[in-house]
């Protein structure tokens, strides 16, 4: 392995060292936001959904049904920023990040992804999510 290729894999696993623990709420959070946003993989964003943000989902993969999103799509980059976490109660978290969507041939656009994050038997997950286009 040369050098460079050495310095892509450590860099990588330092990356993932760095996400909040899945079993955590921000953890959960950003999970969704990976597979639902930057992927584009809607059934992947459900073990981390219930209630209102579940049907949400599961409303976009019927309205997406037939239509294959796979390796040669072109995907948008898709980068995040948490801008605020407000605890209300012991199991309750909403989130607010900042979402930078650059489409390929196109300019940048923001984003606000506002999450709600709940703890519930199977421990936590998104139960609500909204998208703002104002900054």
């Amino acid at each position: 392995m040369n050098v460079r290729a050495l310095l892509l894999v450590l860099a990588g696993v330092l990356l993932a060292g760095c996400r909040p623990d899945p079993s955590t709420a921000r953890g959960t959070a950003e999970r969704f936001l990976d597979a639902y946003y930057v992927m584009i993989d809607l059934r992947g964003a459900l073990p981390y959904t219930a209630g209102l943000a579940r049907d949400k989902v599961e409303r976009g993969i019927a309205l997406t049904a037939g239509q294959a999103i796979d390796a040669s799509t072109e995907k948008p980059a898709v980068r995040y920023a948490l801008l605020d976490e407000h605890p209300a109660g012991a199991d309750v978290v909403q989130f607010a990040y900042r979402g930078t969507v650059s489409p390929p041939g196109s300019e940048s656009f923001e984003r606000r992804w506002l999450l709600t994050v709940r703890r519930g038997a199977e421990g936590w997950r998104v139960t609500n999510f909204e998208e703002d286009a104002r900054e």
